[in-house]
């Protein structure tokens, strides 16, 4: 079974082609422009044992949000259409994860009802052509996509980029949990019958 999702969104602002491969071995090929990002994909990609391809074209002469966010709405679709019906996956996810003076958790469920709960307090700042604020817009663009639950609380920490850091590995190690297939499942994890 291939668990693959492949979205192509183009706007007058950003056009992007990204792949999205569940049961890969972390592999990133990343063309964003924004240094920063890349890095942060790179982790989400190697925590989360997916396989991400992602080149991005965006109006970067404004700044990088636009770039960030689209990426972010892709990544989500492409979970959803690789997951498919979601029979078989494990549905919850979560995980704790030190960055040196940092420690964060995320926790994830693909319920099909879109939310995130951020729980950062981030200091505004500009780390390469990335501001801090965009790891936020990123993940909420992820969830609303995903039609998934996300809740990212970052304990304590005083680095910038070690919490944004630990923030992508916690939700990429929370992702790959909640998209585990587990032989246990028989059909939906849900008493409904449907996420």
């Amino acid at each position: 079974m291939t668990r693959w999702g492949s979205i192509h969104r183009e706007t007058t602002e950003t056009k992007i082609r990204l792949e999205l491969d569940l049961d890969g071995s972390g592999q990133a090929e990343l063309t964003t422009g924004v240094g920063f990002f890349e890095h942060m994909l790179t982790h989400l990609a190697r925590h989360s044992l997916f396989d991400l391809k992602v080149q991005a074209e965006g109006d970067l002469h404004i700044d990088a949000h636009h770039t960030v966010e689209d990426v972010g709405i892709c990544l989500g679709k492409a979970l959803l259409q690789a997951i498919g019906d979601k029979k078989g996956i494990r549905r919850y996810g979560d995980a704790t994860v030190p960055m040196d003076e940092t420690l964060v958790t995320a926790a994830v469920d693909f319920s099909g009802r879109p939310f995130l709960v951020w729980k950062a307090q981030l200091a505004n700042e500009l780390l390469g052509q990335f501001h801090s604020s965009l790891a936020e817009e990123f993940w909420r663009a992820v969830a609303s996509a995903a039609g998934m639950n996300l809740h990212v609380m970052v304990h304590y920490g005083t680095n910038t980029h070690h919490q944004i850091e630990a923030i992508f590995k916690a939700t990429a190690r929370a992702l790959r949990r909640a998209v585990e297939l587990d032989s246990r499942v028989t059909g939906i994890p849900s008493t409904k019958g449907s996420l």
